[in-house]
């Protein structure tokens, strides 16, 4: 029999510590609910990466890890609304392999919104990228308060985006001649990445990109 590699070794020794916790704090797999497991291998093997790129209207290009939908989507709805922060490990090692190859940028994170902050506790877009091993530079902040997006249009996205981000002045006079990459957890219209950029342009700070964990299927309306 060969020996155990280092991954089977860290495999293991992972199992053993989920084992024990799970006896004091019982969880469920996020991805399929199968119990003593934060995430059980299947569901991790899900959230392999596989890098899909969009672009948005205004050009830019956005790389997302993986398709929010089935296990990945109910693995990130748990990060971020139900405080299980320990999935931003797996999240994060996705998210790692959406960066542009090659590419020397500096990661900069969307800000979370002053209401999620209080509700959280965290910013799952700057743990996220922690996570897979990246300083998000704290280049952009809140300039105003903002609708809930989830049950608003593309249009109405936009409009409620609209002015709502702003560079820190001091952090972009650092970062000038630099070219940073958004990183966002979700992409579904576009619309924060494109306010972010707005706001970054505005500021003299060059946009290479943008990475996100997943993005939302693309739906096609009949005739379109």
């Amino acid at each position: 029999m060969p020996p155990p590699t280092a991954s089977s070794l860290a495999l293991s020794a992972r199992r053993a510590v989920e084992d024990a916790l799970a006896v004091v704090f019982p969880v469920s797999c996020a991805g399929c609910d199968l119990a003593d497991r934060d995430l059980c291998e299947p569901c991790r093997e899900q959230l392999r990466a596989s890098a899909r790129v969009r672009q948005l209207p205004g050009g830019l290009e956005v790389r997302s890890a993986l398709v929010f939908d089935g296990v990945a989507a109910r693995v990130i709805r748990s990060f971020k609304e139900d405080g299980r922060t320990g999935l931003a490990r797996p999240l994060g090692i996705a998210l790692r392999e959406a960066w542009p190859a090659g590419l020397d940028g500096v990661p900069v994170a969307v800000p979370a919104s002053r209401s999620s902050m209080r509700r959280r506790g965290y910013a799952p877009v700057v743990l996220a990228a922690r996570r897979a091993g990246w300083r998000p530079f704290p280049l952009l902040s809140v300039a105003r308060a903002t609708a809930d997006q989830r049950s608003l249009t593309r249009d109405g996205r936009a409009a409620n985006l609209a002015g709502a981000m702003r560079a820190r002045p001091s952090a972009a006079e650092r970062l000038r001649g630099r070219a940073v990459v958004l990183v966002d957890d979700v992409v579904t219209t576009g619309a924060t990445l494109e306010e972010a950029t707005r706001a970054l342009t505005a500021a003299g700070v060059a946009v290479a990109g943008a990475v996100t964990i997943a993005a939302t299927p693309l739906r096609h309306r009949p005739g379109g």
